[in-house]
């Protein structure tokens, strides 16, 4: 699945790094070995309205986040996680590899991205490439260069 991913960066010039290292599936098992990487990491959260809307949500990891909170902020109802099976139908990934990369998959624009404005003041980002034994990084702006060509241009809010 990367191998599509990189296809596209490398289309759209966008340079990246990509490192291997152990599968990591929660946010706190990432943080205990950065595999030498620098830059911004993330948490990103696959969720689902009581009406049925996905959302992705991207914020920085160390952000505490109320789902109350955020439902209010996308003005929307109540928010709970995706399921696996809704976050493989949607997104193409499984649990532990959420991704804004997972944009790719979601040709038919059923998920909603939005991201926390706080990491708009950070150079590079990391996050998987839709395998999380796999951490990539990248410029914001070329993230945000990506997410537009795959027609998921992301709503900035403050999640503070």
């Amino acid at each position: 699945m990367p191998a599509a991913l990189f296809q596209i960066l490398s289309k759209l010039e966008i340079p990246h790094e990509t490192i291997r290292h152990p599968a990591v599936f929660t946010v706190a098992e990432a943080q205990a070995d950065r595999f030498g990487t620098t830059g911004g990491f993330t948490k990103n959260l696959f969720l689902r309205s009581k009406k049925g809307q996905m959302w992705l949500v991207v914020c920085a990891e160390k952000r505490r986040l109320d789902l109350k909170g955020v439902a209010r902020s996308l003005e929307t109802g109540r928010l709970s996680f995706g399921s696996p099976a809704r976050l493989m139908q949607y997104l193409g990934v499984a649990p532990g590899a959420v991704t804004p990369f997972a944009a790719i998959n979601d040709r038919q624009g059923c998920v909603r991205l939005v991201i926390d404005q706080s990491l708009l003041q950070l150079s590079e980002l990391n996050f998987h490439p839709l395998d999380n034994t796999m951490t990539t990084r990248i410029a914001t702006c070329d993230l945000l260069r990506f997410l537009e060509h795959v027609n998921h241009a992301p709503q900035f809010i403050d999640l503070a």
